[in-house]
């Protein structure tokens, strides 16, 4: 019987097979990956797929049927299908990621764009190409934002110079070195991208609750890990390696980063022919410890250190016009040591009371120690070119009209030492915030300065501005035999300083318009010892406020309108005049600053926009002028000066190509000051025009193929005047700064390109690219050198230019 039951069973089985066959295959997506649970069928029959994308199917034969193959995650895909004979067949299909339009729907914070502040995503940074690659590169896009000196970290903001922009990371103020001279020296920026998590910029008329400076604040956020990496960075320019990670049972998170640079690549491009090569190395870390749900503990510490070994050999420079071409041919012995070496630490305590308020206490200490010693003999001759084509000597020298030697040396040392304790708050209820805080701050500086100058034309030597003159070889001279140029002084200041701040914040409606408003004051007491001698204590009040307006129209606009007072109390920088001697009287510099703006947000080309448009003007008093080689700043320390800057800044950012964002800037700029009521000429910053780009690409069928350009245009400077020199008397201006760079990279493994095998299954991120620096090889110059014509008594400014056209390889892996 059960072999009857068996037999009976099986009959309609094989009827079935007879009639129908297997279809097999394995499904795949685009990047070659197997798909698990794919949903296989045709009509009521189907299966799925399993864990390395292999299905089985049972069809019929000499039917046409239609297989579905469908996934929540991939666009589904038929497949038309008529088999003839009993024998397997195979389909392996490849789907593609499903791309859907969803209505879109924007939620949006504008309390930052209410008050001016700028926000800079980090992936712009890390993709912007330029020769300091960092947060200040992107910096250099933005309008009323300046640097002609590519290898400079530093920028003016609206008329200001270097000096008079506020830095901040993690709410803690960080400073640069006080002995540098040129960007060459500088090294690396503090900022380092590869903690960084929010950027926030204002170019003026910024809140209560910054410090006190004239022009900018740049507020940097490090980031707090969320899981275990190491990120690696490497070029021909240096590497970087960044560690960061959660431990204790994530109560402690930790992310550290060592940062190499060397800056040959570029320093070998200059006209300066050199034995060369700076090294800079910086190493920071940034612990936080969440105690519990009220109190963190946080640290932030950075060693920094930088050696700048230079050794120049020869020179040669054309210049002039091209009917009156001169030629300036230098030769160099000696060489130039300085060693920057920047400790700092700062240790933060965050205790939130209750869900309204908090407070922050932070303890911080900085201390730069810095050598600057050089011995270089400069030996020049100043001739002119011979400009007749067809003579045999075309293109050389015919007539040297100034023949000299020039002898620099200094041993100058610096020790600073910043001393922090701060205490924030911050009350928040509803639409209402109160900021308040008071710090106190101590300044030590020791300062030796040996520097001095002697010029000799034609085997004579140079006098000094301002003394007799010698007329030799016409008239003898018996008088002492003075160098062009003498500083000898040792200064010893102490400066101790009281701040406090407090604001209110408050965000409303008016009928259907949102508002908001801050009002806030600070508050800043100082007082200087210096060389034995103890100044008046001071003290300066800073009321400042910013209101508002976003309408309730069909079209996305805000208006907004900012300004106070803005003072400048002296650091020992602006303390030091030109020759080196303290003044502990220097009052505080102020400027009344009065900023309007505009964002109109709209869609083109269906894609989003974004128009921001600013008008500034600035009132300056007590004014500290100065006047600026490279980027070296000189101070005459004496508050006789008063000056104003004006200007409108846009920019215009979105999607110029569909997923990437770019922008293009436009900014103009008149500042121009009044010494000693002596009339009004150009400050060292009056860069009229300035125009930027950041276009970011990639190429439609290989959209892992991205391209970066980094364009700017900025109008000529005054040219600067020998720091001895009347400036009154040097108002030409330098030649327009133009500059582009181009990065192309490709895309191996990222956040939305994730490989499951082979060996890039082990990265995170990888990328590799090249990038081309000043790709038109265009020469812009910094600043002059002054070189003496022995017969006419004539100073010729020599351009400096800067780095020329540049190759460098990158990668960029993390793991």
């Amino acid at each position: 019987m059960k072999k009857i039951l068996l037999f009976l069973f099986l009959i309609p089985s094989a009827l079935l097979a007879q009639k129908t066959t297997l279809l097999k295959g394995i499904v795949k997506n685009s990047n070659k990956e197997v798909i698990e649970k794919v949903s296989i069928k045709y009509g009521n029959v189907g299966t799925t797929s399993d864990s390395k994308g292999k299905y089985t199917l049972r069809i019929p034969l000499n039917k046409k049927i239609t297989v579905t193959f469908s996934h929540v995650s991939y666009n589904t895909l038929q497949k038309n299908i008529y088999v003839t004979n009993r024998n397997s067949i195979r389909f392996s299909p490849t789907l593609q990621t499903k791309t859907e339009n969803l209505k879109e729907i924007t939620v949006k914070d504008i309390r930052k764009e209410s008050s001016g502040v700028t926000k800079i995503s980090i992936n712009k940074v890390k993709n912007t190409v330029g020769p300091n690659a960092g947060v200040e590169n992107v910096l250099m896009t933005l309008p009323g934002v300046n640097n002609n000196n590519e290898l400079s970290t530093q920028y003016n903001v609206r008329g200001g110079n270097f000096d008079e922009n506020l830095v901040y990371v993690n709410g803690i103020q960080v400073y640069r070195p006080f002995l540098v001279r040129s960007g060459q020296q500088e090294g690396l920026s503090f900022i380092n991208p590869n903690m960084v998590q929010n950027i926030d910029f204002s170019a003026g008329g910024f809140q209560a609750k910054y410090g006190d400076r004239l022009s900018s604040v740049l507020d940097i956020t490090y980031r707090k890990p969320k899981e275990q990496s190491i990120a690696i960075d490497a070029s021909l320019l240096g590497a970087s390696a960044t560690f960061e990670g959660l431990f204790l049972n994530n109560k402690l998170s930790a992310i550290s980063s060592i940062r190499y640079r060397d800056n040959s690549l570029f320093v070998n491009s200059k006209q300066i022919e050199t034995n060369f090569r700076p090294r800079f190395t910086d190493l920071q870390t940034f612990l936080s410890y969440k105690l519990s749900d009220k109190i963190h503990f946080n640290f932030l510490s950075n060693f920094s250190l930088n050696n700048y070994n230079y050794q120049p050999l020869t020179r040669r420079t054309r210049f002039g016009t091209v009917a009156d071409p001169l030629e300036l041919t230098v030769f160099y012995s000696g060489e130039e040591k300085n060693n920057y070496l920047t400790l700092f630490g700062a240790f933060s305590t965050e205790y939130k009371l209750n869900e309204n308020l908090k407070f922050t206490a932070t303890a911080s200490r900085y201390n730069t120690q810095e050598e600057e010693y050089f011995d270089i003999l400069a030996q020049y001759r100043l001739g002119e070119v011979d400009t007749n084509i067809g003579s045999e000597d075309f293109g050389d020298v015919q007539f040297s009209q100034g023949i000299g030697s020039q002898l620099n040396h200094a041993r100058n040392d610096l020790d600073a030492l910043i001393t922090n304790l701060e205490l924030k708050g911050s009350f928040k209820k509803a639409s209402t915030q109160v900021d308040f805080g008071v710090k106190f701050q101590q300044e030590n500086i020791k300062d030796r300065i040996r520097e001095w100058e002697v010029i000799d034309s034609l085997g004579f030597s140079i006098r000094p501005p301002f003394h007799s003159s010698n007329n030799q070889p016409y008239e003898p001279f018996e008088g002492e035999l003075t160098p062009f140029q003498n500083i000898r002084k040792d200064n010893t200041v102490e400066i101790t300083r009281i701040t406090s701040f407090a604001q209110f914040n408050q965000r409303s409606f008016w009928k259907d318009h949102e508002v908001f408003y801050n009002l806030g004051i600070r508050a800043h007491s100082w007082l200087v010892n210096g060389n034995g001698t103890t100044s008046t204590r001071k003290v300066i009040i800073s009321p400042r406020g910013q209101f508002a307006i976003k309408p309730d129209w069909e079209k996305d606009m805000l208006f907004r309108i900012s300004g106070g007072l803005y003072a400048q109390p002296p650091s020992y920088r602006e303390l030091r005049d030109f020759n080196g001697a303290v003044s502990i009287d220097v009052k505080a510099q102020k400027s009344y600053h009065l900023v309007t703006g505009m964002d109109y947000s709209f869609n083109l080309w269906n894609r989003p926009f974004k128009l921001t448009s600013e008008a500034y003007y600035k009132n300056l008093s007590d004014v500290n002028s100065y006047t600026v080689d490279n980027v070296r700043i000189r101070y005459r320390a004496d508050n006789v000066t008063k000056a104003y800057a004006y200007g409108f800044d846009f920019r215009l950012n979105g999607e110029f190509v569909p997923g990437s964002e770019s922008w293009v800037s436009l900014g103009y700029l008149k500042t121009e000051e009044n010494i000693d009521n002596n009339g009004y000429i150009s400050r060292p910053s009056d860069q009229r025009i300035k125009f930027g780009i950041l276009f970011q690409d990639y190429v439609p069928n290989l959209p892992n193929l991205k391209a970066y350009l980094n364009l700017v245009y900025n109008s000529g400077v005054p040219g600067g005047a020998p720091s001895y020199a009347n400036p009154y008397n040097f108002q030409e201006r330098l030649r327009d700064y133009r500059r582009a760079d181009l990065g192309v990279s490709y895309i191996f493994v990222d956040t939305n390109k994730k490989i499951k095998n082979g060996w890039l299954s082990n990265f995170k991120e990888l990328s590799a690219g090249l990038e081309l620096f000043n790709i038109f090889d265009i020469q812009n110059a910094i600043t002059n050198t002054w070189v003496r014509d022995v017969y006419t008594k004539t100073q010729f400014g020599i351009p400096n230019f800067m780095t020329g056209r540049v190759l460098n390889f990158k990668i960029a892996m993390k793991l």
